[in-house]
């Protein structure tokens, strides 16, 4: 993919003009509605009360004294977050002109903007499906057009080996040392096993599951023939969107891994928020604000991970 800093200087510009400027309005500047609960440093460790944050348990503690401990956090003011980027070649999948891929960008151009606005800390993985890039977390703006340039000028390509995402998180786990919020922007296209690795960077991190959607991910059109790739194997077929039993078939399916994705997402202690390529990404935000504020209030009632749709 071609690109340049001056391209990454002109996406920045135009979010900060068309979103982030909308949402300074909306959120009144109040950004820890967004982030409230992250840049936690382990304190110690105390039996569990009823009013705790089950995501909070130390399962590890709780299994050798057979009584259910909690890890206490002390809250730091500064913020660390890392955002874990797959760009393999599935995410490069669009209906219509914009792509999972765009999605990725803006998204993460527009929290990375406002976490470097308060002064924390950002630093991104990209994985592209066959090697990784480390980014080491810095501040400032100069820096987020950095992250922003190497996601922009990431080789797009035609075909990789199936992505793994597991060995994807546990890279990320032997990178990350200190507690911070990670955001894995994925569309979750991977080999089986990954929920481990997510399950692990929960029990160390403050984890955030980005899914990126397309409206053709969940149904199909009745629009004739059609010849669908494999955007990893490169493997064609052709498909008749005529037939109602197999469109059926491809909704079924498709909600049956919407629903494994939910429970492993859930088994992980993670929220989610789902961004789907026709998503306006200031309403998206605001859905991630009001999903902390929720978790924030369930959170002393031991509430369980929500999750912000479409």
């Amino acid at each position: 993919m071609s690109a340049s800093p001056r391209q990454a200087e002109k996406l920045l510009g135009r979010l900060e003009w068309t979103v982030i400027r909308r949402l300074d309005g909306l959120l009144q500047g109040d950004y820890r509605t967004l982030f409230r609960g992250f840049g936690l440093d382990f304190a110690d460790l105390r039996e569990y009360q009823a009013h705790d944050d089950v995501r909070h348990i130390d399962w590890n503690v709780t299994a050798r004294t057979q009584v259910p401990h909690v890890r206490v956090y002390n809250e730091d003011r500064d913020v660390t977050a890392w955002f874990l980027l797959d760009l393999s070649p599935s995410v490069d999948f669009g209906s219509t002109e914009i792509t999972k891929r765009q999605v990725l960008t803006e998204f993460t151009a527009v929290v990375s903007r406002l976490l470097a606005r308060q002064g924390n800390k950002v630093g991104a993985i990209l994985f592209n499906g066959q090697s990784d890039l480390v980014i080491p977390p810095h501040a400032g703006r100069r820096h987020i057009l950095h992250v922003l340039d190497k996601v922009m000028t990431n080789p797009r390509l035609l075909r990789s080996p199936e992505t793994d995402l597991n060995a994807f998180l546990g890279r990320a786990l032997s990178v990350i040392r200190r507690r911070s919020i990670c955001f894995v922007v994925s569309d979750f296209v991977s080999k089986p096993g990954w929920e481990t690795g997510l399950f692990q960077l929960s029990q160390r991190h403050e984890g955030i599951a980005v899914r990126l959607l397309d409206p053709l991910d969940m149904a199909l059109p009745d629009i004739g023939m059609l010849l669908f790739q494999d955007a990893e194997t490169g493997e064609q077929m052709f498909v008749d969107t005529v037939d109602k039993r197999f469109r059926r078939r491809f909704a079924a399916v498709a909600e049956r891994n919407e629903q494994a994705l939910m429970d492993a997402f859930a088994a992980a202690g993670l929220d989610v928020l789902e961004l789907s390529t026709t998503d306006d990404l200031v309403a998206a935000v605001l859905r991630f604000a009001n999903m902390r504020k929720v978790q924030s209030r369930l959170g002393a009632g031991g509430g369980l991970p929500a999750a912000a749709g479409g």
